[in-house]
């Protein structure tokens, strides 16, 4: 079986609710994230996945990420992997994509970066990192992590650039399968949040 990466995206937080850009910022859960995060651990914790008793799980260390794959039931099996943090973004972090745009007329993150913070090179690798650990054994992998980050690990799962990341929106506690199709990296799903209703 080839494996797949499942992609856990982190709860509602402040900072995500009012568009803000948080990188490494470490801002807590709303109530609706963690009642979010509970709502997407029973999902995995029923048919199909069952729990996904033989998967690998790990998840950023940042509190918002961490605290989502607790209540979701996979603390105890989940390893804090700095790969999985969220992008860097510098001087920018905090601001809106508005904010930037004041000040930085037609700016696009996928495009132009960050001042301050990581390369868009720099997110590039760490993503094909965790890419190269996902596909390295025969069995699947979970990870909880960021909208950024988990939307550059689609891209490259892929084989895209990391420009590719603009057109693969990720909501807060969505559930996402990279896995393959005629032996070729596939998106079996993307940004899933049926468990939300």
């Amino acid at each position: 079986m080839a494996p797949r990466i499942l992609l856990a995206r982190h709860g509602q937080t402040e900072w995500s609710l009012s568009g803000k850009h948080t990188g490494r910022t470490d801002i807590p859960l709303l109530d609706e994230g963690r009642r979010g995060a509970k709502l997407l651990g029973e999902r995995l914790h029923r048919a199909p996945y069952d729990g996904l008793p033989d998967v690998e799980v790990r998840t950023s260390p940042l509190s918002r990420a961490r605290e989502t794959c607790e209540i979701a039931g996979f603390g105890e099996r989940a390893e804090p992997w700095d790969m999985l943090m969220e992008f860097d973004y510098g001087d920018y972090d905090g601001m809106t994509p508005d904010d930037i745009r004041a000040v930085r007329p037609g700016w696009m993150i996928w495009r132009d970066g960050v001042p301050g913070g990581e390369t868009l090179a720099e997110v590039s690798a760490r993503a094909d990192e965790v890419v190269e650990w996902a596909r390295s054994a025969d069995r699947d992998v979970l990870v909880f992590a960021h909208g950024h980050i988990l939307r550059v690990l689609g891209a490259r799962w892929l084989g895209q650039g990391i420009d590719f990341a603009a057109r693969i929106r990720l909501n807060p506690t969505s559930l996402s399968v990279l896995g393959w199709a005629y032996g070729e990296p596939a998106i079996e799903s993307w940004n899933e949040t049926g468990h939300l209703a």
